[in-house]
């Protein structure tokens, strides 16, 4: 596996390739500006919870590194990992079901309740058809990430992958390192 680009992000700080992005806020938003600063073309991203937003932007910024959208394609696998799954959205939505006398359950919250929404929200904005997992792990374990890639990038006709750990706590409290990689 050869990495081609890194994007790692953190409540405070987008670097891309090891080179930070200015950014005057923290925590979400700092992603939504950055998103609107060089993205801004996918209003969906306002509807994304926390951890579609994060890997989605994250996924941008790789993908501008590479300089070339890699699109209408089965031969990209998106493969990515954290410890919560989507445990911060949970909680948010459980939120609005705990009160049997205040009741709204909001279906556009529940959406997000599966943490392989993310790798979902790129596939579809990318145009990829090849492989989308996204793994809970005990704890991040870069041994396991590196070998279910590896088994990714062995599928047939998958030549690269975006791959890594997208890892939200909280709105405030987030963190992602995620890799272009190739065979």
């Amino acid at each position: 596996m050869k990495t081609l680009h890194t994007v790692k992000i953190s409540t405070t700080q987008v670097l891309v390739d090891d080179k930070a992005i200015a950014t005057s806020a923290t925590g979400m938003a700092m992603l939504t500006e950055v998103y609107r600063s060089l993205i801004g073309d996918y209003p969906k991203y306002f509807k994304m919870d926390a951890l579609c937003k994060l890997g989605f932007v994250a996924s941008e910024l790789l993908l501008q590194a590479a300089g070339e959208r890699h699109s209408d394609s089965d031969d990209r696998a998106v493969v990515l990992f954290n410890r919560s799954s989507s445990l911060c959205n949970d909680r948010r939505y459980q939120s609005t079901i705990d009160d049997t006398e205040n009741f709204f359950p909001s279906p556009a919250i529940f959406v997000y309740t599966l943490a392989n929404i993310v790798t979902g929200e790129i596939a579809i904005r990318n145009k990829y058809y090849g492989e989308t997992s996204f793994y809970v792990l005990e704890d991040r374990n870069q041994e396991v990430i590196d070998r279910v890639t590896s088994q990714a990038l062995a599928s047939p006709g998958t030549t690269s992958a975006i791959a890594g750990w997208l890892e939200v706590a909280s709105n405030d409290e987030f963190e992602a390192e995620i890799h272009l990689i190739e065979k």
